[in-house]
């Protein structure tokens, strides 16, 4: 996703195997903004060194390795295996960070960095602004009076073209795609990659279960659209590998192209 008009972004970081960008608007000091921003982006780079599943030291390994019990993992990596055992209940065991043999929470910790990332901002009164980690959206307030963020969601089927344009308040855009990464999200009931969706979007409040839920709806599959119906203060949009879509009357609602 694209937050089409953002305005001009105000930071821009790889972490977390992704690149995040921050657009802020409205104005504020030089020395709030640079010390917001260094806030967000020290939060990001220690949860990429913490949660990291490519670096042996880093403490998701080690509690993996049986290293660190629970009860010697920092609050926030408590907190993220909590999370991780919710969503697995509430996804009917479709979000499972246990599906490749080892606990991998990336699925969730990427919007729930960004949401606290976002958190800082709005901490330092900053409260108009967009942070995009790898096209998952979280918005606040406004980019003017009046006036809502347009998103722009990425296409799975044709590149440089966008599926849909949402025109979205506070909250979050996430999709789950086969279209950057492959096949890359596994059905844990059966232990193989998801193929029968091509792209989920999921809009909601918050980007941590956004983006968790368009990871199980993904690997769902043909199932998903009748799940995704039933979740509460959620909308989505769904693309198939031939093209076909399906949308809630939501985000419908939501679409301005």
């Amino acid at each position: 996703m694209t937050p089409c008009d953002a305005g001009g972004g105000l930071a821009r970081l790889e972490v977390m195997g992704t690149v995040v960008s921050f657009a802020i608007r409205g104005p504020a000091p030089a020395t709030l903004l640079e010390r917001a921003l260094y806030e967000a982006v020290s939060w990001l780079r220690w949860v990429d060194e913490t949660f990291s599943t490519y670096k042996s030291g880093s403490e998701v390994n080690r509690f993996d390795r049986g290293e660190l019990p629970p009860s010697g993992c920092c609050p926030e990596v408590r907190q993220v295996l909590a999370l991780c055992h919710q969503l697995n209940q509430g996804t009917g065991g479709f979000f499972d960070a246990w599906a490749r043999g080892r606990w991998d929470p990336s699925g969730v910790v990427k919007g729930w960095s960004i949401d606290r990332a976002s958190d800082i901002l709005l901490a330092h009164g900053l409260g108009d602004h967009i942070v995009d980690g790898g096209g998952d959206v979280r918005l606040r307030g406004a980019p003017r009076p009046g006036a809502t963020w347009t998103v722009g969601v990425r296409h799975p089927l044709q590149r440089d073209a966008f599926a849909a344009a949402l025109a979205v308040g506070a909250g979050a855009v996430a999709t789950s795609g086969t279209y950057e990464r492959g096949l890359h999200v596994l059905d844990p009931f059966t232990g193989r990659a998801a193929c029968t969706l091509a792209s989920v979007t999921v809009v909601g409040p918050d980007l941590t279960t956004a983006d968790a839920y368009a990871t199980a709806a993904l690997a769902m599959g043909r199932a998903a659209p009748g799940w995704l119906e039933t979740l509460d203060g959620y909308d989505a949009q769904v693309t198939t590998p031939e093209g076909r879509g399906w949308s809630t009357e939501g985000f419908k609602r939501l679409r301005v192209a």
